[in-house]
């Protein structure tokens, strides 16, 4: 049976990742920010529904086999890298765009507002406050991530007594990390929300945006280029 030194171990390790600043910080700021929280807490769900699956995986001794697989774990690597460097430019230029758009016209928001990428879209817009939309995005962002399941990998095994059944172990580990992440995203939405009205107003969403967009683009660019 897993003790409790073991699970106040993880708790911290997993704790300390949570806290760190990432791509699901950011993600999670930008679309609760711009006054989508059912969006957000669909990436949330998303991001978390990834975590589990990747635990679950890990338990399984599934996950091994991608890090134990050069191909395999290049393959997920580089749609990763293709997925965030996409939906990272995308955002970028939307606020191009939208800054053209706005130095030209006077008048007429609608053509700065009428058409929108699909990776606007799919960091969530105006027209995405959708929780399914937000869930899609966390979801896919984190299976895409490769090194979610090397980290399972190389940390949930070392909590787990050796003749115990792996499978129910990890998933209360990984449900342990879910929680610290849950609670996490929680401060960072209601954070978030309180600077609502002031990120809303067209240069603060630019300027939000880009910072965004480029954020996601380097966590892309850093998953094609690592190892």
């Amino acid at each position: 049976m897993i003790t409790l030194n073991a699970i106040e171990s993880f708790t911290l390790i997993v704790g300390l990742l949570t806290l760190t600043p990432g791509l699901d910080t950011a993600l999670i700021l930008r679309t609760a920010a711009l006054g989508h929280r059912r969006r957000a807490w669909g990436v949330v769900l998303g991001i978390q529904s990834g975590t589990l699956v990747w635990g679950t995986l890990a338990s399984l001794g599934v996950t091994a086999l991608l890090t134990a697989s050069h191909l395999a774990y290049n393959t997920v690597r580089w749609g990763g890298a293709a997925y965030l460097v996409w939906m990272g430019g995308g955002l970028l230029w939307a606020t191009w765009r939208r800054s053209a758009n706005d130095s030209r016209q006077t008048a007429g928001a609608g053509d700065a507002t009428g058409t929108r990428t699909a990776a606007e879209t799919e960091a969530g817009g105006a027209a995405g406050d959708t929780l399914l939309g937000g869930w899609r995005q966390g979801a896919m962002t984190n299976l895409l991530n490769p090194k979610m399941g090397a980290f399972y990998v190389a940390v949930l095994p070392q909590f787990i007594p050796t003749g115990a059944s792996h499978v129910p172990l990890g998933v209360l580990l990984a449900g342990v990390h879910i929680l610290l992440a849950v609670v996490w995203s929680c401060a960072l939405i209601a954070f978030a929300h309180m600077l609502r009205d002031r990120l809303q107003r067209p240069s603060a969403r630019r300027y939000l945006d880009r910072i965004t967009g480029t954020v996601i683009a380097a966590f892309g660019i850093r998953l094609a280029l690592g190892q």
